[in-house]
């Protein structure tokens, strides 16, 4: 069982910058994928990032130059580093954690975090 928990969502001007933190329960994070992603109000949640156990990382499109996943395993800790933010990057975004391979499928996750809420004001 894995226990994620994420922070440093907020309120932020377009241009401006998030680091999101998700924190992980658990001896064996190294060995799991990790993903973010997000829901706006009214659309399906969406693949933003993710990172294999090896460090392979992935983006989509809209995020690419932008965003930057990381990992520290000693500290169990996934990261979201959000710069030149735009107000259509406005979500709750979630953490979520697989085995080994890492996926751009919600579906193929199996823990979730409980969210942290990301706005960003024209």
């Amino acid at each position: 069982q894995v226990h994620l928990v994420e922070s440093g969502g907020g309120l932020v001007q377009a241009g401006g910058s998030l680091r999101l933190s998700c924190a992980a329960s658990g001896r064996t994070f190294s060995t799991y994928a990790m993903g973010w992603f997000r829901q706006a109000p009214g659309k399906e949640r969406e693949f933003v990032a993710a990172i294999s156990w090896t460090g392979t990382i992935s983006y989509v499109d809209s995020v690419k130059g932008r965003f930057t996943i990381s990992r520290d395993n000693a500290k169990n800790t996934v990261y979201l580093q959000m710069n030149s933010l735009k107000p259509e990057d406005t979500a709750v975004y979630y953490c979520a954690a697989k085995k080994y391979l890492s996926s751009s499928l919600s579906r193929q996750y199996d823990y979730w975090g409980q969210g942290t809420q990301v706005t960003v004001s024209a």
